[in-house]
Protein backbone atom coordinates (compact mmCIF):
# COMPACT_ATOMS: atom_id res chain seq x y z
CA UNK A 1 0.00 0.00 0.00
CA UNK A 2 1.39 3.67 -1.05
CA UNK A 3 1.84 5.91 2.00
CA UNK A 4 -0.93 8.28 1.57
CA UNK A 5 -0.91 12.05 3.12
CA UNK A 6 -1.99 12.19 6.68
CA UNK A 7 -5.68 13.08 7.66
CA UNK A 8 -6.24 14.55 11.06
CA UNK A 9 -9.88 13.38 10.87
CA UNK A 10 -8.81 9.86 10.71
CA UNK A 11 -9.08 7.79 13.79
CA UNK A 12 -5.99 6.02 14.90
CA UNK A 13 -5.72 2.78 16.39
CA UNK A 14 -1.85 1.18 17.30
CA UNK A 15 -1.11 -2.68 16.99
CA UNK A 16 2.07 -4.63 18.34
CA UNK A 17 3.54 -7.11 16.01
CA UNK A 18 6.37 -9.33 16.86
CA UNK A 19 8.58 -10.69 14.44
CA UNK A 20 9.94 -14.17 15.57
CA UNK A 21 12.80 -16.28 13.80
CA UNK A 22 15.76 -17.90 14.36
CA UNK A 23 18.96 -15.67 14.31
CA UNK A 24 19.76 -14.49 10.42
CA UNK A 25 16.58 -15.52 9.00
CA UNK A 26 15.87 -12.33 7.54
CA UNK A 27 13.21 -10.20 10.22
CA UNK A 28 15.20 -7.19 10.44
CA UNK A 29 15.64 -7.45 6.71
CA UNK A 30 12.01 -7.97 6.31
CA UNK A 31 10.80 -4.82 8.63
CA UNK A 32 13.72 -2.29 6.52
CA UNK A 33 12.19 -3.06 3.33
CA UNK A 34 8.40 -2.75 5.11
CA UNK A 35 9.47 0.22 6.25
CA UNK A 36 12.02 1.85 4.38
CA UNK A 37 11.94 0.15 1.10
CA UNK A 38 15.05 -0.43 1.03
CA UNK A 39 17.50 -3.84 1.53
CA UNK A 40 21.04 -3.58 2.74
CA UNK A 41 23.43 -6.43 2.51
CA UNK A 42 25.65 -5.84 5.73
CA UNK A 43 24.70 -8.09 8.44
CA UNK A 44 23.59 -6.52 11.84
CA UNK A 45 22.27 -8.70 14.36
CA UNK A 46 19.72 -7.74 16.27
CA UNK A 47 20.45 -7.40 20.20
CA UNK A 48 17.33 -7.66 22.56
CA UNK A 49 14.69 -5.55 20.23
CA UNK A 50 14.32 -3.22 17.95
CA UNK A 51 11.10 -1.35 17.82
CA UNK A 52 9.82 0.72 14.46
CA UNK A 53 6.52 2.02 13.17
CA UNK A 54 5.22 2.14 10.33
CA UNK A 55 0.94 3.71 9.27
CA UNK A 56 -1.08 1.87 6.82
CA UNK A 57 -4.48 4.21 5.64
CA UNK A 58 -7.49 2.15 6.21
CA UNK A 59 -10.89 2.17 5.30
CA UNK A 60 -12.08 3.63 9.06
CA UNK A 61 -8.76 5.28 9.78
CA UNK A 62 -5.13 4.65 10.23
CA UNK A 63 -3.59 2.02 11.23
CA UNK A 64 0.09 2.33 12.94
CA UNK A 65 1.74 -0.91 13.21
CA UNK A 66 4.49 -0.82 15.90
CA UNK A 67 6.95 -3.86 14.74
CA UNK A 68 8.76 -5.12 17.48
CA UNK A 69 11.82 -7.05 16.01
CA UNK A 70 13.10 -9.71 18.23
CA UNK A 71 16.09 -11.44 18.85
CA UNK A 72 16.45 -14.95 17.33
CA UNK A 73 19.46 -15.78 19.53
CA UNK A 74 18.68 -19.12 22.20
CA UNK A 75 20.05 -16.69 24.86
CA UNK A 76 16.89 -14.51 23.93
CA UNK A 77 14.05 -17.40 25.47
CA UNK A 78 12.74 -17.48 28.60
CA UNK A 79 10.89 -14.40 30.81
CA UNK A 80 12.58 -11.93 28.59
CA UNK A 81 11.05 -12.89 25.38
CA UNK A 82 7.75 -13.36 27.26
CA UNK A 83 7.81 -9.67 28.23
CA UNK A 84 8.31 -8.95 24.87
CA UNK A 85 5.12 -10.71 23.79
CA UNK A 86 2.79 -9.34 26.24
CA UNK A 87 0.42 -6.83 24.40
CA UNK A 88 0.83 -7.98 20.92
CA UNK A 89 -1.73 -8.12 18.26
CA UNK A 90 -0.08 -10.46 15.95
CA UNK A 91 2.55 -11.97 14.73
CA UNK A 92 5.23 -12.64 11.66
CA UNK A 93 7.03 -15.68 12.53
CA UNK A 94 10.00 -16.46 9.73
CA UNK A 95 12.30 -19.25 8.57
CA UNK A 96 14.93 -18.77 5.93
CA UNK A 97 14.23 -21.04 2.91
CA UNK A 98 18.08 -21.84 2.38
CA UNK A 99 18.58 -23.43 5.71
CA UNK A 100 16.60 -26.61 6.71
CA UNK A 101 17.01 -26.51 10.18
CA UNK A 102 15.13 -22.77 10.73
CA UNK A 103 11.75 -24.41 9.95
CA UNK A 104 11.54 -25.83 13.25
CA UNK A 105 11.63 -22.94 14.78
CA UNK A 106 7.87 -22.13 14.03
CA UNK A 107 6.90 -24.63 16.76
CA UNK A 108 9.08 -22.90 18.86
CA UNK A 109 7.84 -19.93 18.77
CA UNK A 110 3.97 -20.50 18.19
CA UNK A 111 4.42 -22.35 21.77
CA UNK A 112 6.02 -19.06 23.10
CA UNK A 113 2.94 -16.69 21.97
CA UNK A 114 0.95 -19.33 23.44
CA UNK A 115 2.86 -19.70 27.07
CA UNK A 116 2.19 -16.05 27.44
CA UNK A 117 -1.66 -16.67 26.71
CA UNK A 118 -2.01 -15.12 23.53
CA UNK A 119 -4.19 -16.19 20.59
CA UNK A 120 -3.29 -13.83 17.97
CA UNK A 121 -3.60 -13.71 14.15
CA UNK A 122 0.03 -15.40 12.73
CA UNK A 123 1.67 -15.28 9.89
CA UNK A 124 4.60 -17.95 8.44
CA UNK A 125 7.01 -16.60 5.87
CA UNK A 126 9.62 -17.97 4.03
CA UNK A 127 11.99 -15.73 3.68
CA UNK A 128 15.25 -15.45 0.82
CA UNK A 129 12.66 -17.16 -2.15
CA UNK A 130 15.33 -14.87 -4.12
CA UNK A 131 17.97 -17.78 -3.86
CA UNK A 132 16.46 -20.62 -5.72
CA UNK A 133 19.74 -22.82 -6.19
CA UNK A 134 19.96 -22.79 -2.28
CA UNK A 135 16.43 -23.62 -1.55
CA UNK A 136 16.18 -26.10 1.14
CA UNK A 137 12.61 -25.36 2.30
CA UNK A 138 10.15 -26.68 0.17
CA UNK A 139 6.89 -25.14 -0.53
CA UNK A 140 5.15 -28.43 0.65
CA UNK A 141 6.75 -27.97 3.97
CA UNK A 142 5.55 -24.48 4.29
CA UNK A 143 2.27 -25.32 3.70
CA UNK A 144 1.88 -28.52 5.65
CA UNK A 145 3.48 -26.80 8.62
CA UNK A 146 1.12 -23.47 7.86
CA UNK A 147 -1.70 -26.01 7.76
CA UNK A 148 -0.88 -27.73 10.88
CA UNK A 149 -1.09 -24.42 13.06
CA UNK A 150 -3.98 -22.91 10.81
CA UNK A 151 -2.20 -19.82 9.52
CA UNK A 152 -1.23 -18.63 6.39
CA UNK A 153 2.33 -18.79 4.65
CA UNK A 154 4.49 -16.76 2.18
CA UNK A 155 7.53 -16.88 0.52
CA UNK A 156 8.97 -13.57 0.56
CA UNK A 157 12.27 -11.79 -0.13
CA UNK A 158 13.54 -8.62 1.70
CA UNK A 159 16.71 -8.16 -1.08
CA UNK A 160 13.95 -7.98 -3.97
CA UNK A 161 10.56 -6.84 -1.98
CA UNK A 162 8.73 -9.90 -3.26
CA UNK A 163 5.46 -10.39 -1.03
CA UNK A 164 6.95 -8.13 1.92
CA UNK A 165 4.26 -5.87 1.71
CA UNK A 166 1.65 -8.33 0.85
CA UNK A 167 3.12 -10.34 4.37
CA UNK A 168 2.46 -7.49 6.68
CA UNK A 169 -0.95 -6.73 4.60
CA UNK A 170 -2.29 -10.12 5.38
CA UNK A 171 -1.21 -9.74 8.95
CA UNK A 172 -3.12 -6.74 9.50
CA UNK A 173 -6.18 -7.91 8.03
CA UNK A 174 -6.22 -11.12 9.86
CA UNK A 175 -5.36 -8.46 13.61
CA UNK A 176 -8.88 -6.22 12.22
CA UNK A 177 -10.38 -9.13 11.05
CA UNK A 178 -10.09 -10.45 14.62
CA UNK A 179 -10.81 -7.36 16.10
Amino acid sequence: MEPTSPDVSLAAVQKKICLLGEFAVGKTSLVRRFIEGRFDDRYLSTIGVKISRRQLIRPYGKLNLLLWDLAGSDEFNGQIRANYLRGAAGALIVCDLTRAETLSGFQRYVDQIQAVGLSIPMVFVGNKVDLPESRAISETELATIAQQFGTPYFTSSAKTGENVETIFERLAEQIETKG
